[in-house]
């Protein structure tokens, strides 16, 4: 083809076909191809091409992805919380080639040792994964290189500009506070602490995504003509024989790119599988195409009007995500040391990108956490417990992560103009759980989709969340850049309350760095007016999973070790869905890890490997 938004004439039939684009599908689509010329790969995406889109290769336009007309988007509106007083939380997620890498933040994060080994699944340890880890990337950071890649697809850098000053008072500051800061954070065996943060960007400032480093060098070099990319094609569903092995896939246009005329805007076109078919449509997709396919659960499919192929109870339950709040704080950094100009429009790209800022993310700064006993102490007997249980002897375990980004991260137009920091807090290990299903045969269908946020038992989630707000604010007011707190993003705490927030007019511009800045205590009810900011904000951090895990069928698993999907044949799911436990870091390294992982077992099973 090799790219193209309309089948070619001829491909009718094909080895291997990957339903989905994203980090994953990429990852797997260009192993293949690559390890075998007569191999015949399509990849079919539902968005469209990334390859030389402003607003993907510059890193400091990623806000522009989650505009709400955005196709770069795909958005799922799940229903009505209790928990997110009275919400239905709507969540993006990649929907371009590239997927999630492609409109995600670029942070370089991996998961610990420990993530890997609770997965307690045959050849998915961590020191069986490192390999993988390792194959993923050309490494050109600190630490020790030798748990690094120095020859994959994959940049991680500096990228091409970093706000030093802010960067070293924000490490300062949480260094006073006792949190370390270790050589390489991102080394698996680390027990937590901050960092000067790397990114996916190239040392000439631009996104690298999975697209780009994975698929594009394949498509474009004329070796491989094996490689075939459908875009702007939804994947209806999986076909399957009289013995339940996939054949093809159903999908049809995607109609957000089609003429609008009075003709059918639905038409389902077929392409066959010799050898298999791949589902890559992450943690949100990949269990609608599934149950869209007859597998999943036999209640659900029965209401939804679909004939069984296999009933696999476990498909989209399970549903994990990091569960993120941004809090921001005033500052007197220069607007060359954040991106709120070029944001708020009061500098113009160009001149932005004369000065670097085109380059950079913003995040120079990240972290994970966890509280000291003394502070474990004095919260609920329920977390405590739940502390003990899950953390108390796992250091590698950390209870929160963060992330510093210099600049007001939402609508520049409801602050005044200035620099600001918005720091970001993450649950690493969320106990809440949610679920997405069909509710017909169509992809078009509305989705049954909980985001499962804040329901856990005994409120562990939330409460991790306060104590997350409560550290934060202590670095950021320890720093020599903080003015107070934005208002806007912060509690409303009770009259009179000694923790209430300050404004640019009430503070200083110098903070106490010394060490010697008391920490707020905090009331009862301020901690109710705490709880109710988390409620009404928390939301996304685009790290979904879990909803097609791998784990014995009886355990709700969907896929065993070798990603095969219980009760069918030729049948994989290889993405974050996959992932049975969750992982403390932003997932999209796990997300690479997985396809590369995955990558070696279809090789293997296809005799390209020994």
């Amino acid at each position: 083809m090799p790219i193209s938004n309309r089948r070619a004439e001829g491909l009718d039939e094909i080895d291997v076909i990957i339903c989905g684009g994203g980090v994953a599908a990429c990852v797997v689509a260009s192993r293949l191809a690559a390890a075998e010329p007569g191999l015949v790969i399509l990849v079919i995406e539902g968005g469209e091409n990334n390859d030389g889109k402003d607003i993907v290769v510059n890193p400091a336009l990623f806000p522009l992805h989650l505009l709400p007309k955005s196709k770069t988007a795909v958005w799922y509106k799940a229903n009505k919380s209790e928990s997110l007083a009275g919400r239905e939380y709507i969540l993006p997620t990649g929907g371009i080639l590239g997927g999630g890498s492609s409109i995600n933040i670029m942070l370089y994060s991996r998961a610990q040792k420990r993530d890997f080994d609770s997965w307690n699944m045959p050849g998915w340890s961590s020191e069986e994964m490192m390999p993988f880890l390792k194959k993923i990337e050309t490494y050109h950071g600190h630490g020790n290189k030798s748990v690094h890649g120095q020859s994959g697809p994959l940049q991680v850098t500096e990228g091409s500009y970093t706000a030093a000053r802010s960067r070293e008072d924000f490490l300062q500051a949480a260094n006073q506070l006792g949190f370390a800061t270790p050589e390489d954070l991102q080394d698996p065996k680390t027990d937590g602490g901050v960092e000067a943060a790397l990114r996916t960007v190239t040392t000439e400032g631009k996104r690298h995504d999975a697209a780009s480093a994975y698929l594009h060098p394949l498509l474009q070099d004329g070796q491989h003509p094996n490689l075939h990319v459908l875009c702007e094609s939804k994947v209806v569903r999986v076909l399957f024989d009289e013995n339940k092995r996939a054949i093809g896939v159903e999908y049809t246009p995607n109609p957000d790119y089609q003429i609008t005329t009075t003709l059918t805007r639905h038409p389902r076109l077929t392409v066959k599988a010799r050898k298999m078919v791949v589902v890559s449509c992450g943690a949100l997709g990949t269990p609608l195409v599934l149950e869209r396919s007859g597998v999943g659960s036999g209640e659900i499919l029965e209401k939804a009007s679909v004939p069984v192929v296999a009933d696999v109870p476990g498909v989209g339950q399970d549903y994990q995500d990091h569960n993120l709040i941004f809090y921001p704080f005033e500052t007197n950094l220069e607007p060359h040391e954040t991106l709120d100009a070029l944001w708020a429009g009061r500098l113009d790209p160009a001149k932005a990108a004369e000065i670097g800022l085109m380059g950079w993310n913003g995040v120079d700064v990240a972290g994970k956490i966890r509280p000291k006993d003394a502070e474990v102490a004095v919260l609920s007997p329920d977390f405590q417990a739940a502390w003990n249980r899950d953390y108390r002897n796992d250091a590698n375990k950390p209870l929160v992560l963060f992330g510093a980004v210099s600049g007001f991260v939402g609508d520049p137009s409801t602050v005044p103009p200035g620099q600001y920091m918005s720091v970001a807090a993450y649950t690493a290990y969320p106990y809440s759980r949610g679920r997405v299903h069909i509710t017909g045969p169509e992809w078009c269908d509305p989705v049954d989709f909980d985001t499962g946020f804040f329901t856990d038992e005994n409120d562990i989630d939330l409460q991790t969340q306060v104590w997350a707000y409560k550290k934060l604010r202590e670095i950021m007011r320890r720093t020599g850049m903080y003015l107070g707190e934005l208002q806007l993003g912060h509690p409303v705490f009770p009259d009179k309350s000694s923790v209430a927030t300050v404004s640019l007019e009430e503070s200083t511009k110098g903070q106490d760095v010394t060490g010697t800045l008391r920490d707020l205590v905090y009331s009862a009810a301020d901690d109710v007016a705490i709880e109710k900011h988390l409620r009404r904000n928390i939301g996304t951090t685009w790290h979904s999973l879990g909803t097609c895990k791998m784990a014995p069928r009886e355990k709700l698993g969907v896929v065993n070790a070798d990603l095969n999907v219980y009760g069918v044949q030729a049948l994989k799911v290889v993405d974050l869905s996959v992932a049975p436990r969750n992982v403390a870091a932003n997932t999209a390294n796990t997300a690479y890890a997985i396809g590369e992982k995955g990558a070696g077992i279809i090789m293997r099973e296809l005799g390209l490997v020994c």
